[in-house]
């Protein structure tokens, strides 16, 4: 017989194994063991504490359902109380937001993060010595009830923190939510048992977190995402991209998607590409939150009676409807990428009839084990987008086939590939009839080289006809050719041709735009014509200069790379050039005189007496420097105001020459 000494440290030892296997699981998303490994360890520490019931604590991984239910949820009042948050509906209300803000911090440098806001019910848990000792509701904001019992019986929340480094008292605070995956098979449940299925994930989510019987929760699969924190002490974090890393050191899940930005527009501009992105998420949204990232500010800003003026909740109207998948079609776009698109009964939905609705990608339609004849729940976000939530299949009535996807295009026939460890299927053949079409329709576009005139029916017939077949063919259309096209006149083919020289002059932020490169759109053509004022400056860039960049990862710039530097993305630069588009960002240059900044590139924090930020970046561009975002070892000057925060600091760091607003000043006068 082992003593009891040894009894206990193998315990211990199988409890430390599974939360780590818990964290990997969970937070990591790498899982070391499968599934049965995993049960079998949990099984074996059952095992161990049932022959030795004196060594069970409260906190090990096989406590999480009780065996008696709770009589009444008993009412507990927060240390810190749980406020509200302020609504935005529009990008002009998150400015002026953001205007406000900086007048309340003087002018400091501020860093803005935008993060996810998971349509459930508000929590916060708190950790003792790194144990769970209680979970609230928000309540009132003052009072919640206390649902410690429920809290207990979630998979990724740890009953005790998975390090030996950890605050002694730790208040997280965060979102309970159910999956849409995990509805549907609830759902199933229900209908077997005769029971009505539940409507949405989030009544069935504050349903369930106040149940008294902790055993019917556990049969929920609820999970929990950590966003904030209430009273604490011996938290480490300064800032909240650093808090969410270490909450992921102590083992608890943490809202994904957070991206950290240097201004609000260009965290407005990512709030609204990720709600056309939200499909991908296998959870409800409900909007985006965004809030100011140092600590030291947001105690400095303060809180109204009702909310933090640190944060903003930018949010949209959601519609959803009830309709049947009648068809699965296919379509290639601009880049080679299959597209499956739903084809529905007729619904309304935000004030116009929807027939029709993406499903993205494959591996969408097998993950929501979407079928033709379905049932299937049709939401718009923010009056955008229709896309299928999610399918009613407790309604499925018989076997329904699975969806197919082809294995040629159905364009030109060409075979197709899979993206390496993506989720597109694509067809490869750039001169694929459809990807033309596709390419030519999107660089005429508004926020591409803005050709007016030039519509889907024109298009169609300049490819059919093989007069277009590249962008440069556009700009040597004759007025013969263009006139001799069905419904158009001299006059009208006078006007569109006229349409597309002017586009010559649209500057490198729409040419760069316009040209289909994989994962650039508005906001990156942008991004890149800031730092770079040219189309070769940019060529010249290597994939680590461009991932230098605020708001370009690697993806982005290894894609914007592979293109420039391949034979028909060289090949179509050079011919643009010959034909006379310009391939330099826009500026207010007047000669090559002003050029005192040539070959410069600057960066300018803090605030200025005599200059906007705008405008100084304004004035680098007109005397052919480049204003970059960030400091990086390539920058060559920081141009610093008063109050200037982290850039100052890392340019000091990298020993980056640091100049007044006046010493900026002289340089421009050479």
């Amino acid at each position: 017989m082992p003593n009891k000494t040894s009894v206990s440290e193998q315990i211990n030892k199988l409890r430390l194994e599974i939360r780590n296997h818990d964290r990997r699981y969970y937070v990591e998303a790498a899982p070391e063991i499968s599934d049965l490994a995993y049960d079998r360890l949990v099984e074996e520490l059952k095992g161990l504490e049932a022959d030795h019931p004196e060594l069970v604590v409260p906190d090990s991984p096989t406590q999480r359902i009780g065996d008696h239910p709770r009589e009444e949820l008993e009412h507990v009042s927060h240390r810190i109380p749980m406020l509200s948050i302020d609504n935005s509906y529009s990008r002009e209300d998150l400015i002026k937001f953001s205007e406000r803000t900086l007048k309340l911090l003087d002018g400091e440098s501020l860093e803005w993060v935008v993060e996810l806001k998971v349509d459930g019910v508000a929590v916060s848990i708190l950790y003792e010595d790194g144990r769970l000792v209680r979970a609230v509701t928000r309540g009132n904001g003052v009072t919640g009830d206390d649902i410690t019992h429920n809290i207990m019986t979630i998979p990724n929340v740890p009953l005790r923190l998975t390090t030996t480094r950890f605050p002694s008292i730790l208040e997280v605070r965060g979102e309970v939510f159910m999956a849409n995956s995990d509805l549907v098979a609830l759902n199933e449940r229900r209908r077997e048992a005769g029971e009505e299925p539940f409507a949405n994930t989030r009544n069935v989510t504050a349903g369930s977190v106040r149940l008294l019987d902790q055993r019917i929760c556990a049969g929920r699969n609820l999970r929990v995402y950590c966003h904030g924190l209430g009273f604490e002490e011996g938290v480490r974090a300064q800032n909240h991209m650093e808090l969410l890393g270490e909450l992921r050191e102590y083992g608890l899940s943490v809202t994904p998607l957070v991206k950290k930005f240097n201004n609000m527009e260009s965290a407005v501009e990512h709030c609204d590409e990720l709600i056309q992105k939200l499909h991908d998420l296998d959870f409800e949204v409900d909007g985006l939150v965004i809030k100011v990232n140092r600590f030291d500010q947001r105690h400095r800003l303060g809180n109204t009676a009702k909310s933090p003026r640190w944060l903003i909740a930018y949010k949209f109207e959601k519609y959803e409807a009830r309709t049947r998948l009648k068809a699965i079609s296919v379509q290639v776009g601009k880049t080679g990428t299959i597209t499956p698109v739903a084809d529905l009964d007729p619904v309304e939905l935000a004030g116009t009839t929807v027939s029709r609705a993406s499903l993205h990608n494959a591996d969408e339609i097998d993950r929501k084990d979407i079928r033709v004849g379905d049932v299937v729940v049709v939401e718009k976000a923010g009056k955008i987008i229709p896309h299928i939530v999610r399918v009613e299949r407790h309604e499925r009535r018989g076997a329904l086939s699975k969806f197919v996807f082809p294995v040629t295009c159905p364009e030109c026939d060409s075979k197709l590939e899979r993206d390496e460890g993506g989720v597109y299927i694509r067809c490869l053949n750039y001169r694929c009839p459809e990807q033309v079409k596709q390419r030519i329709r999107y660089f005429a576009g508004r926020n591409a080289m803005d050709i007016e005139g030039l519509g889907d029916k024109l298009v169609e017939q300049l490819v059919a006809r093989g007069l277009v077949s590249d962008y440069g063919d556009l700009y040597r259309l004759s007025l013969e050719q263009v006139s001799g096209l069905e419904r158009m006149g001299k006059k009208s083919a006078q006007n569109l041709l006229d349409q597309i020289e002017a586009s010559k002059a649209g500057g490198l932020t729409r040419l760069l735009n316009a040209l289909s490169i994989r994962h650039v759109g508005t906001t990156v053509a942008r991004v890149l014509s800031e730092n770079f004022s040219s189309m070769e400056a940019l060529q010249r860039a290597s994939v680590e200069q461009l991932s230098e960049i605020d708001e370009i990862g690697p993806i982005i710039a290894e894609s914007t790379h592979d293109f420039l530097q391949s034979d028909h993305g060289r090949a179509i630069i050079v011919e643009l050039k010959s034909l006379g588009v310009q391939l330099r960002a826009n500026s207010k240059r007047a000669s090559q005189a002003d050029a005192s900044l040539e070959g410069l590139t600057l960066v300018v924090t803090g605030t200025l007496n005599n200059h906007s930020r705008d405008e100084i970046k304004e004035l680098i561009e007109i005397h052919g420097g480049r204003a970059a975002s960030g400091v990086s070892k390539n920058t060559d000057f920081v141009v610093a105001g008063d109050n200037a925060g982290s850039k100052l600091e890392k340019a000091q760091q990298l020993g980056v020459p640091v100049i007044s607003e006046a010493e900026f000043e002289a340089m421009l006068k050479g």
